[in-house]
This record gives structure tokens, C-alpha cells and sequence, in this order.
């Protein structure tokens, strides 16, 4: 989910106006874990992810077409797109079609949920653009917990469950670095999001287009050489997931604004282990999803959205209770 913006907004929205684009969000988000899965049966993961940036930069770009948007021309932008576009895209999507290559696609939802857990240090220590707490501190600290509690910390061995899941959580930091960045160096801007997300896409595809070919040593299959379960993977990723999710989520951005947005991190894991189990008959063992909550739990302290429970102020009895 690279395609989270900083921009906030005051403005108060009800409920049913930004609650059912969060849950379709969740959905398209946590349904890529599945269609990852299913796209590296038959393609490598650095083509996995160019078609993926491909599909989505054609939607994007057709909604610019239609909305009579242009591309940025200031080289300043595309330099720094060039590097998002890298760390928030073209990277953290191939890493999670090698982790998928290894582990189930419902594990790899719930290691994507502690993208909030690495950005907080990332954005305090290096990009500055974050102010560090003791309830921030606190809720690293419980979901670091939960991370090794997903891992497995006290039966892990060295082979192919360790590997993805560990490309999987270097994925997840991938993101957690670009998000910080795209805060810093691009959301002082005036593009709107459809115009960035789609110039982010662009570089991306640019970057994947040079090294797939060299890093996997052979040419792009034939879309027509694969099965049709993979072909509409493909385009789902792109098309959904990095072209029509972008636009929704900056619609929700702008009614409710980055943070309370940003709660869609929490259902993402749901629906990647309902379809994960439902359609690819993949299992949990119990660790796993305690540990997913453990991660949820610390994201929602650092985030503010749970405060420690502080004492309350002892009141006498004689006195009328405040309501």
C-alpha cells in the first residue's frame, strides 16, 4: 500500500461517506497478497511487478486523460519520484512476489501491517518530519513483540519459511522508508494524487522495464504463453490495487484526512487471511495471527489512535460525579 499520501485535511466527513471506500480499500489491499500468490506460479516476481506498474500507470494515466490533468514537468519532482517510485513501488512489490515464492500469501498480509511500525523511526530519525513520545516509544516496543511473535522467534530455523518471511519484512521497510520520503521531498506540491501516484508509476515501470530482463537473464513472457488466472492477477494488481486504490485513497485522505485513513493498515490483514484461506486453502498456525494483532496493537499506540490508560483523578464522595 505505497500509495499513502500525507496530505491532511480538518474537514469533518460522516461516517457512511468515507467507511465504505476504507472497506473496499482493505479489500483490493488485502486481496493482493492473493493475487501475488497466484502471479509468480507462472512469472518471475520483477515481472510480476512490471506488469503490475504497467496496469496501473495505464489506469492512472487515463484518469488524468479524462480529468484534463497533466504530468509534472518540473525535473525536481521526477527526480524525487524516480527514488520513491523505486523504495515505494518497483522494490517492495517484486520482494513480496520472491517472499510469496516461500510463504503463504495470508502471512505476507500480515507482515505488510507493520509498514506504521517502520515509518515512525525512519520519520523521526532521518527525514525529521516526525516527533518521537513514550506512547510512540511504547507502542514500538509492543510491536516489535508482535513481530517475533509472527515469526516464530522461539522455533525459527534457517530456510525457505525464514527467507520469505524475511522478504517480506524487508519489504514492509521498503515502504515504511517511502512513505517518510514522499512526505518530505513531495507532499509540498500541487499535483494532485492521481497526477503523483501515476508519475511514481511511471518511474517504476521505467526501472523494472531496464532490470528484469537483466537480472532474470530471459524476455518478458507472452501475456498470451500464460493462464488466464495469472493474466487477470496481473491486471488486478494493477489495475485495482495500484490504479483505482490510489484514487480512492486520496478521496478518503482528503475527507478524513492521513491519519484516520491510515486505519485501513488494520483490516488489510483481515481480508488477506479470509481469501488466503477461503480461496487458496493456505493455514495458520496460532502464533501467526496472535502475533498480527500483537503488530496491530503497537501500530494503534504509536499512532495515538489507543493511549496507555492513565489514572483517573480519586473523586470524594460527597461530590457530584462530572459527566
Amino acid at each position: 500500500m505505497s500509495g499513502v499520501s500525507t496530505v491532511t485535511t480538518p474537514d469533518k466527513a460522516p461516517v457512511r461517506a468515507w467507511l465504505p471506500v476504507m472497506l473496499a480499500l482493505a479489500a483490493i489491499w488485502g486481496c493482493s497478497f492473493l493475487f501475488i500468490s497466484i502471479g509468480v506460479r507462472e512469472l518471475p516476481p520483477l515481472y510480476l511487478a512490471l506488469g503490475r506498474v504497467i496496469a496501473g500507470s495505464v489506469v492512472l494515466l487515463a484518469i488524468l486523460v479524462a480529468k484534463r490533468e497533466a504530468l509534472p514537468r518540473d525535473p525536481r519532482i521526477w527526480a524525487h519520484s524516480f527514488v520513491a517510485g523505486a523504495i515505494g513501488s518497483a522494490i517492495p512489490w517484486t520482494l513480496f512476489g520472491y517472499g510469496e515464492e516461500h510463504i503463504p500469501s495470508l502471512l505476507a498480509g500480515i507482515w505488510n501491517g507493520i509498514t506504521p511500525l517502520i515509518v515512525l523511526p525512519i520519520a523521526v530519525l532521518i527525514f525529521r518530519t516526525e516527533k518521537f513520545s513514550a506512547q510512540r516509544g511504547l507502542g514500538l516496543l509492543i510491536g516489535f513483540a508482535g513481530m517475533l511473535v509472527v515469526l516464530g522467534a522461539w522455533q525459527v530455523q534457517a530456510g525457505a519459511d525464514l527467507t520469505g518471511q524475511a522478504l517480506c519484512m524487508l519489504a514492509a521497510m521498503f515502504y515504511g522508508l517511502a512513505i517518510p520520503y514522499q512526505k518530505r521531498f513531495l507532499a509540498g506540491t500541487t499535483l494532485s494524487g492521481t497526477a503523483l501516484s501515476a508519475t511514481l508509476l511511471l518511474c517504476a515501470t521505467v526501472q523494472l522495464a531496464v532490470v528484469a530482463p537483466i537480472v532474470t537473464g530471459q524476455a518478458p513472457p507472452a501475456p498470451w504463453s500464460l493462464s488466464i488466472e495469472v493474466v487477470l492477477s496481473v491486471l488486478a494488481l494493477g489495475a485495482l490495487g495500484s490504479g483505482l486504490a490510489f484514487v480512492l485513497n486520496m478521496r478518503n485522505i482528503r475527507l478524513i484526512g492521513a491519519s484516520r485513513s491510515s486505519m485501513v493498515t488494520y483490516l488489510m490483514p483481515v481480508f488477506s487471511i479470509l481469501v488466503g484461506v477461503i480461496v487458496l486453502h493456505e493455514h495458520l498456525t496460532w502464533y501467526q495471527p496472535v502475533g498480527g494483532l500483537i503488530v496491530l496493537l503497537g501500530v494503534a499506540v504509536s499512532q495515538g489512535v489507543l493511549r496507555p490508560l492513565r489514572r483517573k483523578p480519586v473523586v470524594p464522595a460527597e461530590a457530584p460525579a462530572v459527566t
